[in-house]
């Protein structure tokens, strides 16, 4: 009864020990047994691990890809036109045993701290080498890439892989961006002006043509109009001139008759003349002569 009284604590501390002896690597971690802050082994492998008890402790690091937001950023290009640039960083652990040099007890807290340093002076020593058109245009695909390539030299320091670095949104300031509004805004009016003055222009070509035009073809008209009028008084001549020489004293009947239709008329101007006048032989006589 006694030993077992003895074995059973003694049974416990062992069982405890052994328990605290094993720990698990998760295959989604990287593991330091570290020794009094010391690092002893590397455990990245998944699955059981031993370390001593009391002695020596474990610390487990994320071993997937991270992000890194970086905040809004000013840079001055080239040209110096203020731009507000936005960034992220997808980066890992890669040599947990440097990270821990590196930051200590500080962890992924402190490393991305010292990662957003190096992003932030990257990204202005980067963007402020070149012209603000290009921080905007397709060419921030190179400058993306430059910015990785050197973040990844520093970031080593750290124990750190950068896998990737990209800029989100790049902006002008509010100040500058109302300004540049302005700009364009102004440009297009005077773009729209000039549209309207070469459409005033154009217009002023076609009606001016247009007048040509009628005027050309009322004199065109005009002239074939007197043509055939002419040519149709020549032909009421030459009818006139052949029943004159076919009857002279029927035609000289048939012009008297037309002179007295026009002339006796209500509303024409009283005429004054003698009755033994010439003008009224066919109402005197059916010859006409005295």
């Amino acid at each position: 009864m006694r030993k077992t009284t003895y074995l059973l604590p003694i049974l416990v501390v062992v069982i405890a020990g052994a328990l605290s002896s094993i720990f698990i690597v998760d295959e989604r971690e990287k593991a330091l047994v570290l020794q009094f802050g010391r690092v002893i082994t590397v455990k990245e492998d998944p699955g059981l691990a031993f370390k001593i008890p009391l002695i020596q402790e474990v610390v487990t690091y994320d071993d997937r890809i991270l992000s890194r937001e970086v905040g809004p950023l000013e840079v001055t290009p080239l040209d110096d036109r203020r731009l507000v640039v936005d960034a992220f960083a997808r980066y890992r652990i890669a040599d947990v045993k440097q990270f821990r040099q590196a930051v200590g007890t500080g962890g992924i807290e402190l490393a991305e701290r010292r990662l957003d340093n190096i992003l932030r002076s990257q990204t202005r020593e980067v963007l402020g080498s070149v012209r603000s058109d290009s921080v905007l245009s397709t060419d921030r695909v190179s400058l993306m890439n430059r910015i990785r390539d050197a973040a990844i030299i520093e970031a080593r320091g750290l124990g750190l892989e950068v896998i990737d670095v990209r800029l989100k949104r790049t902006d002008l300031p509010q100040a500058n961006l109302e300004a540049t509004f302005a700009r364009m805004r102004a440009e297009r009016e005077r773009e729209a002006a000039d549209e309207i003055a070469r459409g005033e222009e154009a217009a002023q070509r076609v009606r001016a043509q247009a007048d040509r035009t009628v005027v050309e073809l009322e004199s065109d008209a005009g002239r074939e109009s007197e043509i055939i009028r002419g040519e149709a008084d020549a032909k009421r001549n030459a009818i006139f001139a052949y029943a004159f020489g076919a009857d002279p004293e029927f035609f000289e009947f048939y012009r008297s008759l037309a002179a007295y239709r026009a002339a006796l008329t209500s509303g024409n101007s009283s005429m004054v003349m003698s009755p033994d006048s010439e003008f009224f032989n066919y109402l005197k006589s059916d010859t006409g002569r005295p």
